[in-house]
């Protein structure tokens, strides 16, 4: 039994980096851009609204507030939701992941309000299905208030008990945050996941900390370059010193030894003991020089070093790089051909099959269930009562002990609503609304036909 994956963080201003993310105005290094058309958008703004910043500014400017949003103040509250990967791929190859999603939104508009919840993103581009949601933290009632405040609050009118306020603290005291963890999994346990362990160390790492991590982590590769090439020009400089001192105490040995056959020379004439003096100091400045020769050589070996870790670092970064890249292309094309050699099948064997995939795809489009399209698909009728939504009129209608069908008409397959096809029954039921509120519809004739 996998885990839930409920994440919870504060947004101040508004938040336009995380909404270039969640919107794919920029698309991030860990998405796969092949794939990103597959995101989709699960809340509809608001006519004018064009992405989710503006969202979150529309839903404080209609809530009602009293109090002016300090600069500081925050605005919205990031929900990340997701669990582990095994499980979100089993969602996914199971066709629940809609479910998933419908069941997701429902969650968090009975706990936060749905007027709060004002955007909703499923990502598919990623390495695990996840989804983000945008809450604007709305609450009600008064706020808590210190010991000094309650005593101060006395002396001055009371407020109203209802006051709309702008308050993510109310909504994320650590008391609420634990609590969001044990319903949230409540809601989730249909699919087979649970609550992780309470008290985990365990911690998220958002998006933000994942790309502030390998910024470091290069920036701080590129320091140690720069350190390699500073200790390898520190290396060349001590080494052409050396070569100079070298030569100047070869120079000064050639002299010496000239001096000390001259004093030689004139010592074994005047017996003097300078002589002896001479010869100690050029054996001392052979030794020196001896010494830097040493120091010489074991300065190139640090060079040789340096240079090749640093080769050897930059040489496996770019296997590495290249290896996970290639995986990737090739797990990707991988299953796109398998997918794609299924389909061909499918078709082949199956001619109804795309007309099947259609009818299904327009069963959950209107609002029957994931149960009742399988039922539908079956060929046999289905009794409904509730909601139908009509894409091309933009509104749902309620429905009230209709029976609805798959079947065939003129030999191609359709859904209809009491013996109409459901573009027909929309019709019906769109100029039934408009008499009701005194519009004049217009007249069409009726197609009925039998399944």
């Amino acid at each position: 039994m996998g885990f839930v994956v409920l994440h919870m963080e504060k947004a101040h201003g508004s938040d336009s980096g995380t909404t270039a993310h969640i919107e794919r105005f920029i698309i991030p290094k860990n998405a796969d851009p092949t794939r990103t058309h597959l995101n989709r958008k699960l809340i509809e703004y608001p006519e004018g609204v064009k992405d989710r910043s503006a969202a979150i500014q529309r839903r404080l400017e209609e809530a009602g507030l009293t109090r002016k949003i300090g600069s500081n103040q925050v605005r919205a509250i990031r929900i990340n939701v997701s669990a582990t990967p095994e499980d979100m791929e089993r969602i996914e190859r199971e066709g629940r992941l809609d479910e998933w999603c419908a069941d997701n939104l429902k969650y968090f508009a009975d706990t936060f309000g749905k007027e709060n919840i004002v955007a909703a993103h499923l990502h598919l581009d990623e390495k695990t299905p996840h989804m983000h949601v945008t809450l604007v933290p709305i609450v009600k009632g008064e706020r808590k208030r210190k010991k000094r405040e309650e005593q101060a609050k006395k002396r001055y009118r009371k407020k109203p008990t209802d006051t709309v306020r702008l308050c993510a603290d109310d909504i994320m005291s650590r008391l609420k945050l634990k609590a969001y963890q044990d319903s949230y999994a409540v809601a989730m346990k249909k699919y087979g996941l649970q609550r992780g362990v309470d008290g985990s160390e365990a911690r998220h790492v958002s998006t933000q900390q994942y790309y502030r991590d390998i910024k470091r982590q290069t920036e701080e590769l590129k320091t140690e370059v720069v350190e390699l090439q500073e200790r390898k020009e520190t290396a060349r400089e001590e080494l052409e010193r050396a070569k100079k001192e070298i030569q100047t105490e070869r120079l000064k040995g050639a002299a010496t030894t000239a001096a000390a056959n001259i004093a030689e020379s004139v010592g074994s004439l005047f017996g003097s003991n300078k002589v002896k003096t001479l010869e100690r100091e050029n054996t001392a400045l052979h030794r020196k020089v001896a010494t830097h020769e040493e120091t010489i050589e074991a300065l190139q070996a640090e060079i040789q070093t340096i240079r090749a870790d640093h080769s050897r670092q930059v040489l496996e970064m770019q296997q590495r790089h290249l290896l996970e890249k290639n995986e990737t292309v090739t797990k990707h094309q991988t299953e796109v051909s398998r997918l794609n050699a299924l389909l061909i099948k499918a078709t082949e064997w199956f001619p109804w099959f795309r007309a099947m995939l259609r009818i299904e795809k327009l069963c959950l489009a209107v609002g029957f269930t994931h149960e009742q399209t399988a039922h539908l698909m079956t060929g046999k009728p289905l009794p409904y009562n509730g909601e139908l939504y009509s894409d091309e009129h933009r509104r749902k209608f309620k429905t009230n002990d209709v029976t609805a069908k798959v079947g065939t008409n003129n030999g191609k397959l359709i859904l209809a609503i009491d013996g109409l096809h459901i573009g027909e029954w929309f019709k019906k039921q769109f100029e039934r609304l408009q008499q009701n509120v005194g519009l004049k519809p217009i007249q069409k004739k009726n197609k009925g036909f039998k399944l």
